[in-house]
């Protein structure tokens, strides 16, 4: 069985940071690249990064190059999201997605506000 858990979420004030966790069981977590998604309020869900099977990232949104970092330790079979300077507006759901984009997490509520 396939599972994606997010944790890390939380409430942080403009400017701050946060770190997501996106623990993998049930498949060989080394063998497939991973997405994290995010989804705000009455928006629709969207990419935030991809991390490859062997750690090479790629697809990052331009609002949140040069402030977030995706990467993963496959020995721990998890991925992280290290968020920095965060926004009102990305106050969003954030998701974890792997397995050729076939299975999600339940994800991890983000609130950027003071």
């Amino acid at each position: 069985q396939v599972l994606l858990v997010e944790s890390g979420g939380g409430l942080v004030q403009p400017g701050g940071s946060l770190t997501l966790s996106c623990a993998a069981s049930g498949f060989a977590f080394s063998r497939y690249d991973m997405n994290w998604y995010r989804q705000a309020p009455g928006k629709e869900r969207e990419l935030v990064a991809t991390v490859t099977s062997d750690g090479v990232t790629l697809n990052w949104h331009n609002s949140v190059k040069g402030r977030f970092t995706i990467y993963r330790i496959n020995a721990k079979n998890t991925m992280y999201l290290q968020m920095n300077s965060l926004k009102p507006e990305e106050t969003a759901v954030y998701y974890c997605n792997g397995v050729d984009g076939r299975y999600w997490g339940q994800g991890t509520q983000v609130t950027v506000s003071s």
